[in-house]
Order: C-alpha cells, then sequence, then structure tokens
C-alpha cells in the first residue's frame, strides 16, 4: 500500500508536535505497517496557509493515476482547527474514495468521533435553547415566519383571515376540484383576471401548486415537526383538501419518469417581447404511420418561461439546436470584429457580481457545514444510527468539496477581472477557446465559458442578439 502524510504545523505560541516530529512518526508508522511513502502535505500554522496543504493533498487525490492510496494523519484531531473541521476533512478524504489510517491508533473512527462530539457538546447551547424555545411556540399554536397566503399574524400570534385573499384561496380550489382546471390554466385565469400574488405580482405554476399542498388552509398550523389542528380558521373542507391531494397524486404518478436533460444556455436567454428568461424543454412525440408502424421522437427547446409557468407571453419556442448554433455565429462574429459589438454593463456593476457569487457560494459551504454537525449531533444524540450519519456526511462533504472548487474559481476570476484591461484579456481569451474547441469541450466546459463570455442573450421570432460581458 502507498501512503501520503498528511500534517498540520502548532500555530504561532502554541504547544504541538512539530512538523520534524509528526514527519519522523509518520515513517516510522509506515515502516510498522509496510505501506510505500509517496509524499507529505503540510498545512502552516500562519492564517495565510492553514489550508493550502490539505487543498492540495485533495487535488492531488482527485488524480486519476494516483492508485490505491492510504493517507496517514496523527489523530482526528490532526485533520483540523477544531472537530467539526476535523469531521469534515474526514468524510471529504473517504469520499474520495482513500483510506485513512490514525498514528494514535484509532481504529472506529465514527465511534471515537461520536464520543469526542458528545464530550464537547457540553449543556445546551443558545441555538438548542432558541430552538427549544421556538417549538414550544409551535405547541401554542403561535405563527413563526412569515404568514401562507390568506392569512396574517393576529392577536396571541395566531393566524388570522385576509378576507381579500381568503378569497382567492378559495377560487384556486374551486377552479382546481370543480371545474377541473390544470395548475397552469389556474394561473392563466388568475392573471387574465389581474388578480396579484401577496407582492404584486403574477400568479405562476409554484405558487399555485404550493397554495393546494399547504395544509394551513384546514385550519392545522406545522412548524418544527409539531402540528396543531384548529389553530386557526380553516378555508377549505377536509373532504376537498383530501380530493385535491388524490388529483395531484394521480397527475403526478401517471406521467413516465422524468429524465434530466441539460441545456447550453439556461439563465443567460431572454425572451424579447416580454423580458422573461428562456427555459430548456424536452418533449417526447410519438405517431403512427399509414403502415402501422409506430414511431417516436425526442424534442429540446427553449420556451418563454412566462409561458410556461404563467399561461402570459406567447409560444415563442426555438429549437435547442438552431438557437445554440445561432448563438455560437454571434459568438464567432463578435471574435472577428471585437470593438463592433455590443457589450453590457460597467465594471463596478460586473465587479459587484462578481463579488456577489462568491457570497452565495460562501452561504451554500455554511449550509453545507450546518448540515455535517446536525448529522454528527443526531448519531451523537442517538437519533440517527451512525451507520445513517455516515452515509449522509460522505454525501454532504462530497458536495462541499465541488463548492470549495467553484468558490476558488470564483476568487481567481474576481481577482483576474479586478480591472477593465484584465476583463478584456481574460473573455478574449475565453472566447477565442470557446471557439476553438466548441465540439471537443466537455458540456460543462463549454458551459462555464460561456457564462464567462455572455452577458444574455435576447431572442425574438426571427432574430438573437448577443450581448458580451463588458
Amino acid at each position: 500500500m502507498r501512503a501520503i502524510g498528511y500534517f498540520r504545523e502548532p500555530p504561532p505560541g502554541k504547544k504541538g508536535q512539530s512538523l520534524a516530529t509528526q514527519n519522523k512518526a509518520f515513517l516510522e508508522f509506515c515502516e510498522q505497517q509496510g505501506y510505500e511513502v509517496v509524499g507529505t502535505f503540510v498545512d502552516g500554522g500562519d492564517g495565510a496557509n492553514q489550508r493550502n496543504g490539505f487543498r492540495q493533498l485533495v487535488q492531488y487525490l482527485k488524480r486519476p493515476e494516483k492508485g490505491f492510496l492510504v493517507v496517514v494523519v496523527r489523530s482526528l484531531e490532526g485533520l483540523g482547527q477544531d472537530l467539526r473541521e476535523a469531521a469534515r476533512r474526514y468524510f471529504q478524504l473517504e469520499g474520495l474514495g482513500v483510506q485513512v489510517a490514525f498514528m494514535s491508533g484509532t481504529t472506529d473512527v465514527t465511534r471515537e468521533l461520536l464520543d469526542a462530539w458528545s464530550a464537547r457538546a457540553g449543556p445546551p447551547g443558545l441555538g438548542e435553547r432558541v430552538r427549544a424555545a421556538m417549538r414550544r411556540k409551535a405547541v401554542r399554536g403561535e405563527v413563526l415566519g412569515r404568514p401562507p397566503y390568506g392569512y396574517k399574524v393576529g392577536n396571541r400570534r395566531r393566524l388570522e383571515l385576509v378576507a381579500e385573499e381568503a378569497v382567492v384561496v378559495r377560487y384556486i380550489f374551486r377552479l382546481y376540484l370543480h371545474e377541473g382546471l390544470g395548475i397552469r390554466l389556474i394561473a392563466r385565469r388568475l392573471n387574465q383576471e389581474g388578480l396579484k400574488t401577496r407582492r404584486g405580482g403574477n400568479w405562476s405554476m409554484v405558487s399555485i401548486r404550493d397554495i393546494l399542498r399547504n395544509r394551513a388552509y384546514l385550519g392545522t398550523y406545522s412548524r418544527f415537526g409539531v402540528r396543531v389542528p384548529g389553530s386557526h380558521p380553516a378555508l377549505i373542507s377536509p373532504d376537498d383538501f383530501r380530493a385535491v391531494q388524490d388529483r395531484l397524486t394521480a397527475r403526478r404518478t401517471s406521467y413516465s419518469p422524468r429524465t434530466t436533460s441539460q441545456f447550453l444556455l439556461s439563465g443567460l436567454i431572454y425572451c424579447g417581447y416580454c423580458n422573461n428568461k428562456l427555459i430548456g424543454v424536452r418533449r417526447r412525440q410519438g405517431w403512427k404511420r399509414k403502415s402501422g408502424e409506430r414511431g417516436e421522437a425526442s424534442y429540446r427547446y427553449y420556451q418563454c418561461e412566462s409561458r410556461t409557468n404563467q399561461s402570459l407571453c406567447d409560444y415563442h419556442t426555438h429549437r435547442a439546436d438552431e438557437l445554440e448554433a445561432e448563438v455560437r455565429k454571434g459568438l464567432a462574429e463578435a471574435s472577428a470584429s471585437p470593438t463592433s459589438f455590443p457589450q453590457a454593463g460597467d465594471e463596478a456593476a460586473v465587479m459587484a457580481e462578481r463579488e456577489q457569487e462568491c457570497q452565495r457560494l460562501r452561504s451554500r459551504l455554511r449550509q453545507i457545514d450546518r448540515k455535517l454537525e446536525g448529522y454528527v449531533e443526531a448519531a451523537a444524540k442517538g437519533r440517527i444510527s451512525p451507520e445513517r450519519m455516515r452515509k449522509l456526511s460522505l454525501s454532504a462533504a462530497s458536495d462541499r468539496l465541488v463548492l470549495e472548487e467553484a468558490l476558488e474559481e470564483a476568487e481567481r476570476q474576481a481577482r483576474q477581472q479586478a480591472d477593465a484591461a484584465g476583463r478584456r484579456h481574460q473573455r478574449e481569451r475565453s472566447l477565442a477557446q470557446l471557439l476553438d474547441n466548441w465540439d471537443t469541450l466537455l458540456f460543462n466546459q463549454r458551459q462555464a465559458l460561456l457564462r464567462e463570455v455572455l452577458d444574455q442573450v435576447t431572442v425574438w421570432d426571427d432574430a438573437v442578439k448577443v450581448l458580451l460581458r463588458p
């Protein structure tokens, strides 16, 4: 077995094993176990280099030619600055398909992790006390968060009816159950009649479906796993609500399994008539020939989202391959004459967009960290099995690695595009790479380059306008 060592240098001024001591112990451990030493990765103790070594280790482990490896560390705590980081890194390494060995002699890592987690937990923290208080409020039927459409927060924090919204809720259920309209047609009817959502927007399929599924209209308040029947006035009878759920379930199960289809221009193309996005749609069509033989074909196209989800606008549809070819042609024209081609926005807007993307990715990383901590916490308290905790944690840790790479790339792009000249150079290089290798690039690579180059594509029935990033 080939072995890689991972060491962490103690922070300045703090006690801990030196790198030389850790390396000596690593070599002795490998000799005892019969491991072949491949190399070592080290994280520094100061702020600038605390994570570089682990990132380099992860990149090395992703190489297809790495072979079978074992990663050797001093102990579970030696994987991170605290137990949370150590647990996350352990699951990330395991998720990469490598074995992790501890020089401390630990063999049951899951048990050691749960014991250490229980020992550090101590009395309930502020977060747990807040959640307990919120559960007590939920038991009393007190509203937590935003009230559903049709209600407002009234006396004693209970839900009270909003008359004009309650009428719309009953109208939606009647259209669906008694007049037989589908979700899309209900959204269309409400929009045509000038009825607006609480925020003054148009109704969509999602907003209609959410209302039809919401048990709050039975007079039941549900939150934090607590269900309080009769906590507020009902808008729908139990029989009608049950009939609606039966119809929704029947419609969902009557279709063949849905297959995911990726669309190259998702998020980049807009309808020239209503300025809403075009979304990718995949349809199967069958027919019967005169000979009696049946045929079937699959079609992929882009369609105005206003039409799809709100029954507004018209059927402005475009075959996916034809529209993507038009965009490719427009990019080739832009490459041939870059100074005369339209560009979007200004430098400040682009930099703000880059920073927002970094913030969004950091927020998602924090969400995954909370999930991981929740899984370990639940296992430590016996709410889920250690096997279940391990399965969930491996999945979440793998997702985090993907997000970490996306954040590094976003931060790299933000640094590269810190000035106008850098942005132009990056865009021209990405455009050239995209056009030169269009047919050989993987889908994800081609889409990533398109997002670097394009600001948006506006589409009419007889024209396509390509707008580049500044």
